[in-house]
């Protein structure tokens, strides 16, 4: 298999993985960048000499500075947490498009409202700026899954929505290297520590932007009953004529799978929460949230948002060594997140990636936590690297490369294709908010945890991610190539491990048969087309 060639449910025109679908993708992602930026300057930049000067950190106790900096880092955590879910109310009534402009606006009046922070105003623009900055990226992580997978050939989808990740590390290294900038080239004064805060406008903006552009989900337009619009949207993401024998079988498949709902849950805001009453859907929901907590529990954002900190425990000393080390760590995440999403994602699959990344991830996180737990590092007054240090920094830039293209970007992926039509808002939305609340947990507590446990914090995420292994195995099938609307069948079979391999063989067969009954009937793709959109029309 070639770097591009793809595992396609059905044989599927070169047409479809055009520059539509892709630029769509990339547009609805700039609101990762936005997420992935946030997270990665906010803990240089109260490390900033000119950060620590404006709101005179040196007048508080170690105990008083963790708690500031713990509740400026995680009341965006708590605002995202909401935003994700009230973002399945406006998913539902306005859909996925307006959504993403509405968020966008929502983030771009936070990240201004923090510019109006200083000494004398003091600290508070910032802390509220950034609840209404997390309310914008709560809502866009819950939509931009969902739009992406949603307007995805099932072949690349995994590709597509790994652009979203692809956003969130670009977004992640320039928030990592621009500290280290403004530090070396700018006096220590209140410009310096502002330029950080106001470049997050730049991502907001373009997506605020681009959403007067990209086209709403074709599924979310069938779903409201919108369907010769949808089916125009379809045809144009996917570069093909309505007459297309793949755009008849997309819409068969669209208004299977929507009617079998109507059937079974039933339409309304309401009904996806009646569809909890479903063990099965319920159980869906419980791994969704899971496999969040398995990410946060690897340790990723305890070092996004305190990497300083982190560098500190492992033995790196200096502002500008830390920034340094910090700004390598994001080269090598994004450096590692296109192979991941170019190749590992829907070659490898997701399954497989979660096993090698937590097992390999785990080993060096034991390999740091035994170091610092043997020769203490940065307690002492030394500012060389002993021969140990230097294989703890290698160890964790390891576990980068084991953690990257697994589990940073794979459960967003899993968790915008694994739900059906009419439960995918609410679940997306149930998935996000495991995401930032577990996300505000490690947030909120990292600093007190170092200050407390020292190398025990690594053991701690080291377990977690043995656990996770554990999880991955018993519990989430793989979901590469998989159609959306064969998602309910791909996790009713047993053992999870034969189920992609059984739904393909599935797939192939009914795609044999629908073609043959089109040939044998004399049915035309025109008169198919026809017969489908008169058929939903009166449903």
């Amino acid at each position: 298999m070639t770097l591009l060639e793809v595992k396609e449910d059905r044989p599927t025109p070169k047409a479809v993985y055009n520059w539509r679908v892709y630029t769509c993708a990339a547009i609805a992602s700039f609101a990762s960048c936005t997420i992935g930026y946030d997270s990665a300057f906010i803990g240089t930049t109260l490390a900033l000499p000119s950060f620590t000067k404006e709101f005179n950190f040196a007048s508080y106790t170690p105990d008083a500075l963790a708690l500031l900096q713990a509740n400026i880092v995680s009341v965006y955590q708590a605002g995202a947490f909401f935003g994700s879910l009230f973002a399945y109310g406006t998913s539902y009534f306005l859909g996925r498009r307006k959504s993403l402009f509405i968020f966008s606006a929502v983030f771009i009046v936070g990240a201004a409202l923090m510019l109006a922070a200083s000494g004398e105003r003091g600290i508070s623009p910032i802390i509220a700026g950034r609840v209404l900055a997390g309310i914008g990226v709560g809502g866009a992580s819950n939509m931009v899954p969902i739009y992406i997978s949603e307007i995805s050939p099932p072949a690349v989808r995994g590709r597509l929505v790994g652009i979203y990740e692809l956003g969130w590390q670009i977004g992640g290294l320039v928030g990592f290297w621009i500290n280290y900038g403004v530090n070396t080239t700018l006096p220590p004064n209140r410009t310096q520590w502002l330029i950080p805060f106001a470049v997050q406008l730049i991502p907001a903006g373009l997506l605020f932007l681009g959403t007067f552009w990209i086209k709403e989900s074709p599924r979310w337009l069938y779903s409201v009953g919108r369907k010769q619009e949808a089916l125009e949207v379809l045809c144009w993401v996917r570069n093909l004529e309505p007459t297309d024998i793949y755009i008849v079988e997309e819409v068969q498949f669209i208004d299977q799978d929507l009617e079998r709902y109507r059937r079974e849950v039933g339409a309304g805001f309401w009904k996806p929460f009646a569809a909890l009453k479903d063990p099965k859907v319920r159980w869906r929901f419980f791994l969704g949230g899971m496999l969040f907590l398995w990410q946060n529990g690897s340790g990723i954002n305890a070092i996004n948002y305190y990497s300083p900190t982190v560098f500190r425990s492992i033995g790196i000393t200096g502002t500008n060594t830390g920034f340094l080390t910090t700004g390598i760590f994001g080269v090598v995440k994004t450096v590692l997140t296109i192979i991941w999403l170019l190749y590992l994602v829907d070659h490898v699959g997701r399954r497989r990636m979660l096993f090698i990344g937590a097992i390999g991830g785990s080993l060096c996180m034991w390999f740091i936590g035994a170091y610092i737990k043997i020769s203490g590092p940065g307690s002492g007054t030394s500012t060389g690297m002993s021969s140990g240090g230097i294989a703890a920094i290698f160890f964790f830039y390891l576990w980068t490369a084991f953690y990257t293209p697994s589990w940073n970007g794979t459960p967003w992926v899993i968790n915008s294709e694994m739900f059906s039509q009419q439960t995918r808002s609410l679940g997306q939305a149930s998935a996000a908010a495991n995401n930032w609340f577990w996300n505000f947990i490690i947030s909120r507590f990292t600093p007190q945890m170092f200050l407390t446990m020292s190398y025990g914090v690594y053991f701690f995420f080291a377990s977690l991610m043995v656990l996770s292994v554990v999880f991955v195995y018993f519990f989430i099938p793989e979901t590469k190539s998989i159609p959306l609307e064969a998602m309910d069948r791909l996790f009713e079979i047993k053992p999870l491990r034969r189920a992609n391999r059984v739904i393909m063989e599935e797939l192939h067969l009914q795609d044999d048969e629908f073609r043959r009954n089109a040939e044998g009937s004399g049915l035309t793709a025109e008169k198919a087309n026809v017969n489908q959109l008169e058929k939903t029309e009166s449903a």
